[in-house]
């Protein structure tokens, strides 16, 4: 699967965009028909500890889904975030198998 990693306002490492496509990749054994995905990154001006944004974009043929998830890190708010997708994702697939 194709992922675009856009980090907003910040530089971002190398070892956070590899952990982000490792956890991409996981979700395509639940869709496998996931033709891209985008992935931004966003650090809020807040006095908040949970101030690390992540906004995950996935395009599957026909739709788009889209999870924002904010934590007090990159890696939990990924988690969180893939999480949601990967129940997005087997719901989709279950609607198609009983349509078809």
């Amino acid at each position: 699967m194709k992922v675009s990693v856009h980090a907003v306002n910040f530089a971002v490492d190398r070892k956070l965009v590899d952990f982000i496509q490792e956890k991409m990749d996981k979700l395509e054994k639940y869709y496998d028909k996931v033709v891209s995905s985008d992935v931004f990154l966003k650090v809020e001006k807040t006095s908040d500890k949970e101030n690390k944004l992540v906004e995950i974009k996935i395009n599957v043929p026909g739709d788009d889904f889209v999870v924002k998830k904010q934590c007090k890190t990159f890696e939990e708010a990924v988690d969180l975030a893939t999480e949601s997708l990967e129940r997005l994702l087997v719901k989709r697939k279950e609607k198609i198998r009983t349509s078809v």
